[in-house]
């Protein structure tokens, strides 16, 4: 009987990266496919392109060959009749003792906003100066495509020997909400039970450097309606006497902040962590910070980010200035975004601003708070074996050491993640960019970033299915 030599790990390694980037051209035709369909989770969009989107990806998971089963699929939004928008579900189960991995992502995108702020058409995928241009292009669906194309260069070198079970959970309404995903995750539990779930909605430290990221804040996010009268009254008869809506509004906002823009609401807390160097100008360079503005806040710039509580208004209801007129307003509303230190829950965040408002209100203004919306932030657990594997497959993907990142932004349904499978270790990673500009106009894949994202994670898959637990 013929002896067999033992598996070169090295060799493995070397045919798994050919065969991702070999797939790179189509998986980049793929999403720019995606990027053409205006899947919007909104109801003032149309929601066709939603449901066309999800049946792409799901013919784009069917096409890889791995899965026993894929499916379109709704849950229901508690506390209404409504069904959520359609996800993606595909599994396939593991074989001979191997983990099964989650791999997440978002195919619904955000609304373009101004059209004429974008260089060129935003559901239009344009390539310049090696980038790719187009709404949802780098959030979320390049980490769709990034799944994708890991996939099918797994099972072009693993064929029958496949083992790793595999859950690919390809949300839709990410940038609303994510409504109905707690009632998802319970509905499709034992189809969904994972030993890793990769989230792959987040970003790295630039365009050539791989990030794990370690913790998010958390959100609270709520509409405040400032009450000063029965109805409008002439701002010439009345003005001097009677306080307006806006006035109200104005001075009571004004108290979230002191005189450096650093909040000033007690009961918020900030999180006591290091933070890499990084510059002024580097923050300028990526936020668009123009010379003669400065940064607010105080502390290291990341640990402003990261670490510590942030407080915008992001929008607000009041007569426009063409419609302007000569008005005592009596009412104005206004979107109150709040960004939570990770470790305070979000619920007392949200308890702490809205006691802070109502001390405050100004002339004895009516404060009402509605659509509230809460989530609380998240800092992973960095021990287990499977960061370990995410860290070695990036320094191996991207030729560079990965960097440890705390991310300013929110992925509230993380907690469900954590709920629903206690057990399973998460991992957060991205193919953004601090240039990507996602949610704004331009947004744009770097693209050599999207290659190396692929490469990685091509590589964390194939260890992972010689991995027996």
């Amino acid at each position: 009987m013929t002896s067999v030599p033992p598996v070169d790990a090295d060799s493995i390694d070397g045919t798994l990266l050919d065969a991702a980037e070999g797939g790179i051209p189509a998986a980049l035709a793929d999403l720019g496919r995606l990027v053409r369909i205006p899947g919007i989770a909104w109801p003032a969009f149309d929601q066709e392109q939603l449901r066309i989107s999800a049946r792409t990806i799901a013919q784009l998971a069917e096409g890889t060959g791995v899965f026993d089963e894929v499916r379109v699929l709704t849950a229901q939004i508690p506390g209404t009749d409504e069904q959520g928008q359609p996800a993606i579900l595909a599994t396939r189960a593991a074989r001979n003792g191997r983990p099964t991995v989650m791999l997440y992502a978002h195919h619904d995108v955000q609304p373009p906003g101004d059209e004429s702020l974008w260089e060129t058409p935003p559901f239009e995928p344009t390539v310049r100066d090696g980038r790719l241009y187009g709404r949802g292009a780098a959030d979320d669906k390049a980490g769709v495509m990034a799944h994708i194309a890991s996939l099918r260069a797994l099972r072009e070198v693993c064929g029958d020997d496949l083992d790793l079970g595999i859950v690919l959970f390809i949300e839709g309404e990410e940038e609303f909400g994510s409504r109905s995903f707690a009632r998802f995750l319970s509905d499709n539990a034992e189809a969904m039970r994972s030993d890793v779930i990769v989230v792959a909605d987040s970003g790295n430290w630039d365009s050539e450097t791989p990030a794990v990221t370690v913790s998010l804040r958390g959100n609270a996010k709520f509409h405040l309606t400032v009450r000063t009268l029965e109805h409008a009254s002439h701002s010439g008869m009345f003005g001097g006497a009677v306080p307006d809506a806006m006035l109200a509004t104005i001075k009571l906002l004004s108290t979230l902040w002191d005189d450096r823009g650093a909040v000033a609401v007690e009961g918020l807390t900030a999180r006591d962590a290091e933070t890499p160097a990084y510059t002024e100008e580097t923050l300028r360079d990526e936020a668009g910070l123009p010379d003669g503005v400065e940064p607010i806040g105080t502390g290291s710039i990341l640990s402003r980010i990261w670490n510590k509580p942030s407080i915008t208004v992001t929008g607000i209801d009041f007569t426009s200035v063409a419609a302007a007129s000569n008005t005592l307003s009596p009412e104005v509303t206004a979107v109150v975004s709040a960004r939570v230190a990770p470790g305070q829950d979000a619920q007392s965040a949200f308890a702490a601003i809205e006691a802070h408002l109502r001390a405050r209100a100004p002339f004895g203004a009516e404060l009402t708070f509605s659509d509230i919306d809460l989530g609380d932030g998240f800092l992973v657990d960095t021990s287990g074996w499977a960061v370990s594997e995410a860290r070695d497959a990036m320094r191996d993907g991207y030729g560079k050491d990965p960097v440890d990142l705390g991310v300013g932004g929110s992925i509230p349904f993380i907690a469900d993640l954590v709920r629903e499978f206690p057990g399973a270790q998460i991992l957060v990673t991205g193919v953004e960019d601090p240039h990507s500009r996602a949610h704004s106009p331009n947004e744009s894949l770097h693209l050599e970033t999207f290659r190396n994202a692929v490469r990685a994670e091509t590589l964390l898959l194939g260890r992972m299915n010689a991995r027996t637990l």
